[in-house]
């Protein structure tokens, strides 16, 4: 059986099994977690702290938090009491759903077996990008399980009375873990609901939906792919990037920028990367780049090779940087672009309609970096 069912009840706080850590005794009233007022004119993703993410996800906090948080308590981590305010509502939506499921109320005998697990790419964030696949699958759901860099436009389409439940992660803060994540597809497809793991970009490309569909698929669970467009694919077409092009770039390889521990270095050896050849595209490369680019220029990358950083891409919010290889992480320190932004390097970018005119047009345009909004 799954985690959730194994729950206390909600009379039971003094321990929550292995679902999360035991609650610390100082943290504050609900009511008191900080936010970050967001919006879609300012990020088209979800926030950790957003008021947005809150009130898409009241159902899970029921009255705990006022109308208007406020917004001037000092930040802690919430991991802990939001999942425990959680907890007593995601057991009263697994206890409706299995009773509903025995009285047949799902339109059978009442002894089908498990629901489907859909893990459904949503596209580098325009919800124009979404497959048609995709969109009937969102909304036909009964829970949603979504993570950080699914857009707000996106989860706008899914339909009233569907449940949504952010598990999402970012550095220094994940909301669920893997594990937990596992646990809560299995408990909801066990009791015979359609449930959607909504992803960014592609499921299947730096999106870990490897190892759920792994998991679920033992545990007996039918789990259906729904691709979508990766990051580097939707990416490049904006930025007018052919990914490969005869003579100039024969190969693409999509990288993580994660490090070990949370280190400057990069998981992959980049002697390996370091071929003139190819493209490189870095997902989650800002806080390791600069090692990156020692290590390819190292291993004999040219240091003028073109490259972009491009953040939020393919949204209203979006921001392009060009720049030569040796340049690109001082000037995405001097822009400060933040997370998600991913990172072209090859010949191709060069390519790019956005890309300077160099010899023809001005002796310095090769020194300048070129920041610029939605194309």
């Amino acid at each position: 059986m799954a985690l959730v069912s194994k729950l206390p009840s909600s009379s039971s706080s003094s321990s929550l099994t292995q679902f999360r850590k035991p609650l610390n005794p100082s943290l504050k009233p609900a009511n008191s977690i900080h936010f970050t007022r967001t919006s879609c004119s300012a990020s088209p993703f979800t926030e950790k702290h957003s008021v947005e993410r809150y009130q898409r996800d009241k159902w899970v906090f029921k009255n705990q938090l006022d109308q208007n948080p406020p917004e001037n308590h000092s930040n802690f981590s919430t991991r802990d009491y939001e999942i425990a305010l959680q907890l007593p509502e995601l057991k009263k939506l697994l206890h409706f759903l299995r009773e509903k499921r025995e009285k047949g109320g799902d339109g059978g005998s009442g002894k089908g077996g498990p629901g489907n697990v859909f893990l459904v790419g949503t596209g580098p964030g325009d919800p124009e990008l979404l497959t048609l696949k995709a969109l009937k699958v969102i909304q036909s759901a009964d829970l949603l399980l979504y993570d950080r860099l699914v857009s707000n436009d996106v989860l706008d389409l899914v339909r009233p009375d569907a449940r949504l439940l952010y598990v999402g992660k970012t550095a220094g803060y994940h909301s669920r873990t893997q594990e937990e994540i596992h646990e809560l597809l299995l408990s909801f497809a066990e009791v015979g609901a359609n449930v959607v793991r909504l992803k960014g970009g592609d499921p299947l490309v730096f999106g870990r939906g490897g190892e759920e569909m792994d998991f679920l698929q033992q545990q007996g669970i039918q789990v259906k792919v729904i691709p979508g467009i990766t990051a580097a694919s939707g990416i490049a077409a904006e930025l007018g990037v052919p990914l490969t092009h005869r003579g100039v770039a024969n190969s693409v390889r999509f990288l993580t920028g994660h490090s070990r521990k949370g280190g400057a270095d990069p998981l992959f050896v980049a002697e390996n990367a370091a071929d003139p050849d190819s493209t490189l595209v870095v997902y989650m490369g800002l806080s390791t780049l600069p090692s990156l680019i020692l290590k390819l220029i190292h291993h004999g990358l040219p240091p003028d090779t073109p490259a972009a950083a491009v953040e939020r891409g393919t949204t209203p919010q979006q921001r392009i940087l060009l720049a030569e290889l040796k340049d690109l992480g001082d000037k995405i320190a001097s822009e400060q672009l933040v997370s998600p932004t991913l990172i072209f390097i090859g010949r191709v970018v060069a390519l790019s309609p956005l890309w300077p005119q160099s010899q023809a047009s001005s002796s310095s345009s090769k020194k300048d970096s070129h920041l610029m909004g939605h194309v």
